[in-house]
């Protein structure tokens, strides 16, 4: 009843499953796309050939906007830009030949019959924007200019100065209101020259007609708020420019959020707005990962303009871990995303079901014995989708670990509980929300202890399936190896103890999935090999036994 030896050789295309299985799989694994993050690699593809933060800055000067060419300059020099000295010597050519416009950040025709622009001043670089209008000589004479203008929402926002319903602002029409009528002028004044973007302007003005006929400021005084945070940090061409590119008054909300909270990080966050040319999508990012992405923004920024537009884009975290990567495939990932992620699940599938049925054929059954059929490959099929899920989940850190609470986020603070404990940045997780090496490293090689129990088990199966015995010997000889198939299981265990002990010691990172891992690897290992190999080997033994002892009883 046994194989004869011949019968026994390696089939043929046994090793070209093994290979041709192999190499998809790894082709698969190559491939740029993750699922929810962007790697590095990606970043630098997608900035290629796009301007650096230097060249965008340099493009600023010669539109004259020395403020936000002061920005640029700035994330240029953190960046370690090569242009970065250039773009230094373009804006210090530009300030000295215009160096009344220093304070202001540039030219704006609007201003210079109410100003005078190009007159000195003495004020520093970069001045605030509500300096210029906290003097009452100022604000008288930007007030009766608005007085004079056809714009509708002009007039509205002027109407606000006679609200006397207020929350946290002195009327401005009261004494001590001087600051609350400076931002009035100045939201008018953003208003008549076409500094907020269409969706930001009709939003301003509905808030400002709203609120002088309810008599009361309303959700406009929280505008105004904002307004006064950014108006304190931001020269006038700051200023215009930030609001161009926002959309709605909740992002100009966001954008004074994060100019108190993250004051140092201020000219990456403009920077990455006139780049992507949009602030929603700036402050929503930084808003949703907090520190963590703040310093993924400063990659981006790094690697030119794409690289900003397609982390923003993407809006999910860097992959800092060090692999590799097809670079000619990242043009493709690029423009067909989900088509290329689609086919790397593929191909991790069908690699592994290659290699699988490959290694079946090569040892478990070279001779088409119970490993043939069509329940065969559907077993197989399975036991490749199972284990490309593995796959992915071991090669995607932000797959399963949840975001930690972003430092940004806003939190909305009661009166009454203003002197309660609340969490400090030491007590928050700021780490970027990436897996360790080690824990790769441990669950690589808890996989790879499973793969050789899992081998050495089918290798015991072939070896006893070859011999020249009887069917219920063979039997016999399974009975006995029982324990050779069940220490899947008892290294799995191992593993785990020995993994738990590490991260106490402190020799890997914490990290409980890298040590159960182990024990699912085991239970992953022995199922398949008693439930797919043994219980169909012993099934087939017992029936030739059957036959084999019904036969002489029929003579």
């Amino acid at each position: 009843m046994s194989l004869p030896p011949e019968a026994r050789k390696t089939p043929p295309a046994a090793p070209a499953l093994v290979f041709a299985g192999a190499v998809i799989a790894v082709v698969a694994w190559l491939l740029p796309v993750s699922l929810k993050s962007v790697s590095k690699g990606l970043l630098r593809s997608a900035g290629a050939g796009t301007p650096s933060v230097a060249a965008f800055g340099r493009d600023l000067v010669d539109s004259e906007k020395i403020g936000p060419a002061k920005f640029l300059l700035d994330v240029a020099k953190a960046v370690d830009d090569p242009q970065a000295a250039a773009l230094d010597r373009a804006l210090g050519a530009l300030s000295s030949r215009q160096p009344a416009l220093v304070a202001w950040g540039g030219w704006d025709p609007s201003l210079d019959p109410l100003f005078n622009l190009r007159q000195s001043t003495p004020y520093g670089p970069s001045t605030p924007v509500l300096t210029f209008l906290i003097p009452e000589n100022a604000r008288n004479t930007v007030r009766a200019y608005l007085s004079n203008s056809g714009s509708l929402g002009v007039q509205s926002i002027l109407k606000t100065r006679e609200i006397a319903s207020t929350g946290r602002f002195v009327p401005a029409n009261r004494p001590g209101g001087q600051p609350l009528d400076a931002l009035i002028l100045l939201a008018g004044l953003l208003y008549q020259g076409e500094h907020l973007s269409p969706t930001l302007q009709r939003e301003v003005r509905a808030l400002a007609e709203s609120a002088v006929e309810r008599n009361e400021l309303g959700d406009l005084e929280g505008f105004y708020m904002d307004l006064l945070s950014l108006g304190r940090r931001l020269d006038w061409t700051q200023l215009g420019e930030l609001l161009k590119r926002t959309e709605n008054v909740r992002t100009v909300g966001e954008y004074a959020h994060l100019s108190r909270v993250a004051p140092d990080q201020l000219p990456f966050i403009y920077s990455a707005a006139l780049m992507s040319n949009s602030a929603d999508r700036v402050a929503y990012y930084l808003i949703r990962y907090g520190k963590a992405g703040s310093e993924d923004l400063r990659l981006a920024l790094a690697d030119g303009q794409g690289a900003v537009y397609l982390l923003l884009q993407r809006a999910v975290p860097v992959n800092r871990s060090p692999g590799p990567a097809m670079g000619a495939a990242a043009a493709l990932v690029l423009v067909h995303p989900r088509l290329m992620l689609v086919l790397k699940y593929a191909g991790y599938i069908l690699g592994l079901f290659l290699l699988l049925r490959g290694l079946d054929v090569w040892i478990v059954s070279p001779a088409g014995g119970s490993s043939a059929g069509p329940q065969q490959h559907v077993r197989a099929g399975v036991l490749a989708v199972v284990m490309s899920a593995l796959l992915v989940i071991a090669t995607e850190p932000f797959l399963l670990k949840a975001a930690p609470t972003s430092e940004y986020r806003v939190r909305l603070v009661l009166p009454m509980l203003a002197n309660t404990a609340t969490p400090t940045a030491s007590t928050q997780n700021s780490n970027p929300v990436t897996m360790e090496t080690s824990t790769l490293v441990s669950i690589g090689i808890f996989a790879a202890l499973q793969v050789g129990m899992y081998m050495a088990c089918l290798r015991k199966i072939r070896e006893i399936e070859g011999q020249d015995a009887s069917p219920l010997l063979k039997l016999r000889l399974m009975d006995n190896e029982e324990n050779l198939f069940d220490s899947g299981l008892y290294v799995g265990m191992m593993g785990t103890a020995a993994a738990l002990v590490l991260q106490v010691v402190g020799v890997i990172e914490p990290n409980l999935l890298a040590a159960y891992s182990s024990n699912l690897f085991g239970i992953i290992c022995v199922a398949l090999v008693k439930i797919r190999h043994v219980r169909g080997f012993k099934r087939r033994l017992i029936l030739e036994g059957q036959r084999a002892s019904a036969a002489p009883a029929a003579i």
